[in-house]
């Protein structure tokens, strides 16, 4: 998968790409990363690549020309050959009005072979960029960032997990809070597990040696060696760690009926 980004702050990224599952992708040949500089694509001695808005309003904005002139260079389908279904590219403006980016919305970009990044900044970007450019707005929170450098960090970093063979344990990305879908079925003969996929809910809570850590024993079910108390343990501290924290990932979650039973112990239990 090929990720490019396009900024005014390319040396941002010189720490944030460079460590632990993305740069292991890149070492592997699974990812590419390519960084570009607005800056090389304006036309006057300063380097201008923002102006004042029309109409007034505080700060500056991001002006269209050399975000257009960048994406002219790197031969980017046009945006009605993008938003195909057939597309294999996706351009993606970073903005605070975008769409909330959710392990859904990263699951559902792996369809694309290459994913372009524009890294909004100051008060934002000038609106022809998004309605004749992006295919897509995104968002990496209800909050307001200095710029988009971070959010396009965090969505590299999140795909790149996703991409076969960039974990060591490939297992691992099913497991992790918000996943949707569930854990692969047992094959004949294997031994059980005590593992569960996450189906959309927050994680399980992880323990590790030692056993006991200044008077806080691990619990008990973990030690014990039954993998089915050792799973029904951990999906009930997911959901009730979900209804804790975030009860609005249950409404789109993958129940099962056992989950609902939980669910409802749980419930009684808060009474």
């Amino acid at each position: 998968m090929k990720f490019e980004i396009l900024t005014i702050f390319p040396d941002f990224f010189r720490g944030p790409l460079d460590y632990g599952i993305v740069r292991k992708a890149r070492e592997a040949e699974l990812i590419e990363i390519l960084i570009h500089d607005l800056r090389n694509f304006t036309h006057d001695r300063h380097r201008t690549v923002d102006d004042r808005p029309f109409g007034g309003g505080e700060g500056m904005v991001l002006k269209p020309e050399p975000i257009f002139e960048c994406l002219e260079s790197l031969g980017v389908a046009s945006r009605d050959e993008r938003v195909k279904d057939v597309a294999t590219e996706s351009v993606v403006l970073l903005s605070p009005q975008g769409q909330l980016f959710t392990q859904a919305v990263a699951q559902e970009m792996m369809s694309r072979e290459r994913v372009i990044l524009i890294c909004g900044r100051y008060e934002g970007v000038d609106e022809r960029v998004s309605e004749h450019l992006a295919d897509r707005e995104i968002s990496v929170g209800d909050f307001v960032l200095s710029g988009g450098e971070l959010g396009a960090a965090i969505i590299i970093d999140t795909m790149s997990r996703l991409i076969p063979g960039a974990l060591g344990n490939a297992a691992s990305s099913q497991q992790e809070s918000f996943t949707t879908g569930t854990a692969p079925e047992r094959q004949e003969g294997e031994p059980p597990s005590s593992t569960c996929g996450s189906g959309g809910l927050l994680d399980y809570p992880h323990y590790t040696r030692p056993a006991d850590f200044r008077g806080m024993p691990v619990p008990e079910v973990l030690v014990n060696g039954n993998h089915d108390e050792i799973r029904k343990w951990r999906r009930r501290c997911a959901l009730r760690k979900t209804v804790q924290n975030r009860p609005d990932l249950l409404q789109a979650a993958a129940l099962s009926e056992e989950d609902r039973r939980l669910l409802r112990e749980i419930e009684r239990e808060e009474l």
